[in-house]
């Protein structure tokens, strides 16, 4: 068993970058007193091929470190990782996923905690981390507010959507879109339907959607801000208006209309030529007579 997790450890950090999170943990982050309970989730552990599910702690400042195993059948705990703090540290199975848990919390606890498990062909799923703020601050819900972020991008039928989350705390926060086409019902916008830029700095995220125009349609955006204080939505939606297209439709359509029109004058002067043309040997015929 101390073999596989060393094995994890080394691939990790690649693997993080590498894959996409495919174990969930639902919780971006928890707050917690000293003395306090706390236990990280982690589902979605069906997918695992390995028979162990691990959980790993990562410090700001340090690397990753195996905190135990749990088997996924029998439940049964491995702490052979030689982690400082593993006699402070529990788990449990449930339903499709397990959950890691301190019944004592301390200060020295303050890290993201990850959970991962192998895939056949020896390569990891692993879950986004929760985070453990260890604090007696109170948890603040964020403010959100949205703007038309200023871009080129509208030039090449793409438009860019600005949501700004700020005096929140844990500092942490996660983003969800939902649009609203010509006033019908709201659709979640997934990760596939444009790109998203997150940028981090005191006091507040923010969140610059691109999102490409529709031809024909205009589609109302509301940004959506997770947070451990709850969810807050975006009171105002951004409208994304018919793209440039639509106008180059419609100047096609003029310039048609345009050649059709010159086509008929062309052709009704040609005609008339061609008639007088016709007109002028008979009337020299008939003075010759």
């Amino acid at each position: 068993m101390l073999f596989l997790p060393a094995a994890a450890l080394c691939c990790l950090c690649s693997a993080l970058v590498a894959m996409a999170a495919e174990l969930s943990q639902d919780d971006l982050t928890l707050t917690r007193r000293v003395g306090q309970t706390v236990s990280f989730s982690c589902g979605g552990t069906d997918q695992c091929d390995g028979s162990y599910v691990f959980w790993y702690q990562k410090k700001d400042t340090e690397t990753f470190r195996v905190i135990l195993d749990i088997a996924r059948s029998s439940g049964n705990i491995d702490k052979s990782y030689n982690h400082p703090q593993e006699d402070d540290f529990s788990a449990v199975n449930k339903e499709n996923g397990c959950e890691l848990q301190i019944q004592t919390v301390k200060l020295s606890h303050s890290a993201t905690y990850y959970c991962s498990c192998y895939k056949s062909g020896g390569y990891l799923i692993f879950g986004s981390g929760t985070k453990l703020y260890v604090t007696d601050e109170q948890i603040v819900k964020p403010v959100v507010s949205v703007y038309p972020a200023a871009s080129r991008a509208h030039l090449e039928g793409k438009t860019s959507l600005l949501c700004v989350a700020s005096d929140m705390f844990p500092p942490l926060v996660r983003f969800s879109w939902k649009r609203q086409k010509d006033n019908g019902n709201e659709e979640d916008v997934t990760s596939a339907e444009g790109e998203q830029l997150e940028l981090r700095e005191s006091g507040r995220t923010t969140a610059i959607r691109v999102v490409d125009q529709d031809p024909l349609h205009t589609y109302k955006y509301r940004c959506s801000v997770h947070h451990e204080g709850g969810t807050v939505k975006a009171q105002i939606k951004q409208e994304v208006p018919g793209s440039v297209l639509h106008w180059q439709v419609r100047l096609l359509c003029l310039m048609y209309t345009v050649l059709i029109v010159k086509s008929l004058v062309y052709c009704c002067g040609l005609s008339l030529l061609m008639i007088l043309r016709n007109k002028g040997p008979s009337t020299n015929c008939t003075h010759a007579d």
